[in-house]
């Protein structure tokens, strides 16, 4: 049977896609090679928008007691968040495996086949679809689809196979990752600059686990996956914190390095790339988890309208163009905070300059956008209001006629478009009639009282970003058509 999208990878980035296109409408299955979740957890938490993005489908609280960050940073320069005028907090000290979990559950709510120990060793592009091959358990097997998106990591076989140059930076440090158990360690939370140019962090999971991440200078990065032992990661950390944790044990462990990628094109046909397999980096505050996740946020929506003939193929060209520019400062910044937080005392001066300038409303402003990934803009055509393009804050309420109030997470939870109108014109909600398959009305009154009151109207994307204001947004029957496709007959 033929689908509307594979997807090849069932971490956390495969998962919110094949989840986002369910939503939608399309009919998705996912592969992966492994017969069951690792359970491993590179990345601990994630960013405030990422938060926002999982609130704005309800999954947050799926997520269990969370736990916000009190400090924010930028290569180890501290941030002082609380001055800023929003919360640029994020989730932290939440294994990755934990919001996989939470993925895992919601997308098999909803139907969608995931289906493991099947590994990808080809295919072939069609004129109207793709073909896929896949080693399983019981031997080849193929799958048809009108897309093939690869959220298979760093290393990924989709890109390989479809001749997309992943051209970036070779391996230059070393680090090792571990959860270790039995070793109750204080907590370094943005990590322990140590004398000589090396970091150690640690942060307590669970009573009795801890992660601890180790770069020692001088540690070549030579290992692979499953190479390393535990006695080596207990005598680097006891070289770098004088404490011995041979007594503890790991219940995971892998050694990484600080080489990149990214890919020249996140779309190349019928051929999608997301999260590590579009961009690869050495793992630094749960930025790579982060940004993938918005990558399925963000192509989700879009390749589900495309599948169900109600918008043009074209559509897709708007993933690259808004993502892969993400990916861009997405490296930057990996590359600059690495370098702020993991060389020796010769970066020192640099370090006293960055937390002067952080010191200053704007710079702090800056960087904690960068962090957080709040201060995301994209191109949508239209200018002249200062949200056009950006996120509408998932917390604000609007009160509608009835007296009660919804958030505009709320509202965003079917992952369709929402045209939000505040002033009682009805003009604006008639004009919108064609489009009511895939676009809600919602009138009412802003309950929160700020700046932004001043906006009789809004269009609001499935990914929360804003594409068409009033006063100030240009023509909504063109921002209607552009983002969601011809009017229904």
């Amino acid at each position: 049977m033929a689908h509307g999208a594979i997807i090849v990878g069932a971490g956390p980035v495969g998962l919110m896609l094949a989840g986002e296109l369910s939503l939608g409408g399309a009919d998705v299955v996912v592969y992966d090679k492994l017969p069951a979740p690792s359970g491993e957890s590179r990345g601990l938490g994630f960013t405030s928008r990422t938060a926002e993005v999982f609130d704005q489908r309800g999954l947050l609280e799926g997520l269990g007691d969370i736990r916000w960050g009190k400090q924010g940073h930028f290569g180890g320069v501290r941030i002082d968040f609380s001055l800023l005028e929003e919360s640029h907090f994020g989730v932290m000290g939440l294994a990755q495996s934990v919001t996989e979990d939470m993925l895992g559950a919601w997308v098999a709510e909803l139907g969608v086949e995931v289906r493991r120990g099947h590994e990808l060793t080809g295919f072939t592009e069609t004129e109207d679809g793709v073909v896929a091959c896949f080693e399983g358990p019981d031997g080849p097997v193929e799958a048809t689809a009108a897309y093939l998106v690869g959220c298979d990591g760093g290393k990924s076989t989709v890109r390989r196979l479809a001749g997309i140059a992943f051209p970036g930076d070779e391996a230059t440090r070393g680090l090792y990752l571990a959860d270790v158990v039995g070793a109750d360690l204080r907590m370094r939370p943005i990590g322990e600059r140590i004398p000589g140019g090396g970091m150690v962090l640690s942060v307590t999971l669970e009573p009795g686990v801890d992660r601890i991440v180790i770069h020692e200078p001088g540690v070549r990065p030579h290992h692979g996956e499953g190479e390393l032992t535990f006695a080596e990661l207990a005598d680097a950390w006891q070289r770098m914190t004088g404490e011995d944790i041979h007594h503890a044990d790991a219940s995971w462990m892998c050694a990484l390095t600080n080489a990149s990628g990214l890919a020249e094109q996140y779309r190349k046909g019928r051929i999608l790339l997301a999260g590590d397999a579009a961009h690869d980096h050495a793992p630094l505050g749960a930025q790579g988890v982060s940004v993938g996740l918005q990558d399925a946020a963000n192509l989700g929506w879009k390749l589900a309208a495309v599948l169900r003939g109600q918008a043009p193929e074209a559509l897709l060209d708007t993933y690259h163009s808004e993502r892969h520019p993400i990916g861009e400062k997405l490296m930057v910044d990996v590359q600059a905070a690495s370098l702020l937080y993991l060389s020796g005392e010769e970066m020192e001066p640099l370090r006293a300059v960055m937390r002067e300038l952080v010191q200053l409303p704007e710079a702090a402003r800056h960087l904690a956008g960068r962090v957080s990934g709040l201060h995301i803009r994209y191109d949508v055509g239209a200018t002249g209001h200062p949200l056009l393009g950006v996120r509408l804050a998932p917390y604000r309420a609007l009160e509608r006629g009835d007296g009660s109030r919804v958030k505009v997470a709320e509202l965003l939870h079917p992952a369709r478009g929402v045209l939000i109108v505040t002033d009682g014109d009805e003009t604006v909600a008639k004009t919108a009639v064609g489009w009511a398959d895939r676009v809600d009305v919602v009138t009412g009154t802003w309950a929160d009282q700020d700046a932004d009151n001043t906006l009789d109207a809004v269009l609001v994307r499935p990914d929360g970003h804003v594409v068409w204001t009033a006063p100030d947004g240009g023509d909504l029957r063109q921002a209607l058509t552009r983002w969601f496709g011809p009017a229904a007959a």
